[in-house]
């Protein structure tokens, strides 16, 4: 009788366990990197609300969006706020998964939905962690994964990581899913894409690189002469990965339409919160007017903000990013810098593209490790600064 058998544990089981357990060893300095530079993050706002008579609690809790997710864990779905100017803000705006998880691990521990929709954020936020980490040893080499995490967290608006927000749960689902198709592991990619389609409206661009690899695979294989069964034999889980990749953010459009009574009835929800996609008309306005009034700086900042991410983009796109990283990033991008809205979010709105910031990593891989982590340490002490200032004033929308 082998060991296994002895031990009462199947191999199969055993192995993949073995195999996670690996990859979190290996994962664990960029872990523990993310893990310091949040908590730097966390110790300053705590310091700065002190001194400013307020609760780094609150704001991280029970402040913006994380009241509207609150109030659909406790509540439902229904809830609206007529304003001044005849828009209606319904809670329908807010995608179901981040409420979901709110209100069963409140259910199942001493928790208040608020404070499980902060444990959602910081756990997910690890394992995102974790996902860019795996994405970035896997391309480049383990010193550009964990440059890649810890860059990630020392994001101007990383504070966000460590609130009772959708963006990290977002980002581990869809970092995961990306990981899993450049892996092709086909099933665990829809399901992944399904669920990030669950969380918010740019879950779209995880559905998206999901359908144009699988699409591109296919082409590649029938432009060889292959048989169109064949290939799909060569690429096992494929087609249901493919099947179950739209089904979260197809299933939310649709149930709202339905609600709504009209096809387009998500739209509608988000044009009475001034949202919505107009090729990035507003966003252009809005520079403009910054260019042309006495906030010239501002807009010139904007200008040289928004021609930084598109180099980085197709900076890393020139050094062979995978199609399904360029298809993701490039639709997270597309759809943040073209929508109209409050334009202090789309900082915010862009915390998912984590592809971007490939490039830095790379280049911090390749210096001497002093002066890697010398800068990532700048970066992360201006982080902590500028989001303890941040959630003390205006803070994210």
């Amino acid at each position: 009788m082998n060991d296994l058998a002895t031990a009462g544990v199947p191999g199969p089981t055993r192995c993949a366990g073995s195999a996670a357990a690996t990859a979190l060893r290996r994962a664990a300095p960029a872990l523990a990197a993310y893990a310091t530079i949040r908590l730097l993050g966390l110790l300053v706002l705590a310091v700065r609300s002190a001194a400013d008579g307020k609760d780094w609690h609150t704001l991280l809790t029970a402040r913006w969006d994380s009241l509207w997710y609150t109030r659909v864990a406790e509540q439902g779905y229904g809830y609206e706020v007529p304003m001044p100017n005849g828009d209606i803000h319904s809670n329908l705006a807010f995608f179901p998964l981040l409420p979901w998880l709110e209100r069963g691990l409140s259910a199942l521990l001493p928790l208040s939905p608020a404070d499980a929709g902060m444990t959602v954020a910081w756990l997910a936020s690890a394992v995102a962690a974790w996902a860019l980490y795996a994405t970035g040893e896997r391309l480049y080499g383990p010193r550009a994964g964990i440059a890649l995490a810890a860059l990630w967290a020392a994001l101007p608006v990383g504070i966000v990581q460590s609130m009772a927000y959708s963006e990290s749960l977002f980002t581990a689902l869809a970092a995961w899913g990306v990981y899993a198709v450049l892996t092709e592991r086909w099933v665990a990619a829809g399901v992944l894409a399904s669920l990030a389609g669950l969380t918010r409206p740019v879950g779209a661009a995880v559905v998206a690189a999901v359908l144009l690899t699988a699409a591109v695979t296919l082409w590649r294989e029938r432009s060889g002469g292959i048989r169109l069964r064949t290939a799909l034999r060569a690429h096992p889980g494929m087609l249901p990965g493919v099947l179950l990749a739209p089904l979260g953010w197809c299933g939310y459009y649709l149930w709202v339409g339905a609600r709504q009574g009209s096809f387009t009835g998500y739209l509608d929800v988000q044009a009475g919160w001034g949202n919505g996609f107009d090729g990035g008309l507003a966003f252009g306005r809005f520079i403009w007017q910054q260019l042309s009034g006495p906030t010239v700086a501002a807009g010139l900042g904007l200008l040289v903000g928004v021609g930084l991410l598109i180099w980085l983009y197709v900076r890393g796109v020139r050094q062979g990013q995978p199609l399904p990283l360029a298809v993701y990033c490039g639709t997270v991008l597309l759809l943040a810098l073209t929508a109209k809205g409050y334009f202090g979010s789309k900082p915010r709105l862009m915390m998912p593209a984590y592809p971007l910031l490939l490039p830095p990593a790379v280049a911090l891989a390749r210096r001497r490790p002093v002066w890697s982590w010398l800068a990532i340490g700048v970066l992360a002490a201006g982080s902590a600064v500028y989001g303890a200032f941040w959630l003390n004033g205006s803070g994210p929308p």
